[in-house]
């Protein structure tokens, strides 16, 4: 895909999958969705949002989907995607090498304000705890999630078998890696005793496998997970993010009734309310999450000695410190505030100081520089 660039005054194109020639203003967008279900699935419920989103923003915008959560990262890497829904690891990794920023975050439809990892078992299964699915004796067929899941890999990872010590590897007879409506159907049919999903996902199944919902129990739940972020690249043109923000946090919340009750029907379709600002400090207790599971898996390192486990573990406390002491400035700081504001505006449906504050907002995002 070629280079987004500057030609003359003009902004550079967004280039779409068919790698057009970079043209003199932004026309085209290609928004990556995570492969957390069949993409045949995720298309019904985010192909008329990103339709909405074209009529809203004058943009035409292509919806990319790839066959695990590495593809949308990779394709945003090399600027074959310039915006995408990710969960809170695959956005990390985004952040960290594929120029990505987080600018808004999801709103759980029921007001939660995030999600949970669960292990699920069949309903008939002798499983009871999660007791019973460490008993590591190879007896138990587990599905994880992808690699790059939040939900499906990284919190259990780290809250159940780094924790522990515990290798999946060693403990269970078969380990697969897999979507979260994979993992669901594989325990409803019974081809695998555990696996790994999360509250969202569970909710969904309710709509397109009923049936299998029903052959499943939740035997795990995980602390808070904060909900999913969109993330654009950091070199998106600056009349692009203005544009796309503005439209994004206005959507199901600024209007005519008509407007907005059109809105949230299609956002439903998603299992959202309206979109909140973010950004990447949202990512903070996940880099902190991410880092301990390091530091656990260095401490069960039979092959090293207690001086390399120090040598490597210092860098890794001294990270977490850092980005601790970050999440508590950030809790803080000027951006909570106008969040915090803005959600109470968004309360009291006071259209008025919520398109003040999107403006402000937007403007903010689209030239940082003003902070």
């Amino acid at each position: 895909m070629r280079k987004l660039a500057l030609i003359g005054a003009a902004l550079a194109v967004a280039t779409g999958l068919s790698g057009t020639v970079a043209r003199a203003q932004t026309t085209e967008l290609n928004f990556g969705i995570i492969a957390t279900e069949a993409s045949t699935n995720l298309k019904t419920v985010w192909e008329p949002f990103l339709a909405a989103m074209a009529k809203g923003t004058g943009y035409k915008i292509n919806g990319f989907y790839a066959s695990d959560y590495a593809g949308v990262i990779e394709a945003m890497r090399f600027k074959k995607v310039q915006l995408a829904w990710y969960g809170n690891k695959s956005a990390m990794e985004a952040s960290n090498r594929a120029n990505g920023e987080i600018f808004s975050q999801s709103v759980d439809a029921d007001g939660n304000p995030g999600y949970w990892s669960h292990l699920l078992v069949h309903v008939d299964s002798p499983i009871k705890n999660l007791d019973d699915v460490l008993k590591c004796d190879k007896t138990l067929d587990f599905g994880i999630g992808d690699p790059n899941s939040t939900s499906g890999f990284l919190v259990p990872t780290s809250f159940i078998f780094a924790a522990k010590n515990i290798d999946p590897k060693t403990c269970f007879k078969t380990v697969r890696n897999a979507s979260h409506e994979a993992n669901a159907m594989a325990v409803a049919n019974k081809q695998v005793d555990v696996g790994t999903n999360n509250s969202e996902n569970v909710r969904r199944l309710e709509v397109t496998a009923p049936e299998a919902r029903k052959k499943l129990r939740v035997i795990w739940t995980s602390p808070l997970i904060p909900s999913d972020p969109l993330v654009w690249r950091k070199d998106l043109p600056s009349d692009a993010k203005s544009k796309l923000y503005t439209w994004l946090l206005s959507y199901g919340r600024v209007g005519t009734p008509e407007e907005i009750a059109s809105a949230r029907k299609v956002l439903a379709g998603l299992q959202w309310a309206p979109f909140n600002p973010s950004n990447d400090d949202q990512l903070l207790p996940i880099r902190v999450l991410e880092a301990n599971k390091s530091i656990m898996k260095i401490k069960g390192d039979a092959k090293l000695t207690a001086e390399q486990k120090a040598a490597q573990i210092a860098p890794l406390e001294a990270e977490i410190k850092k980005h601790q002491a970050d999440a508590d400035k950030a809790e803080q700081g000027a951006f909570k505030k106008k969040v915090t504001a803005f959600i109470e505006a968004d309360k009291k449906g006071d259209q008025a100081a919520l398109k003040k504050m999107i403006g402000e907002l937007a403007a903010n995002v689209s030239n940082p520089a003003i902070n």
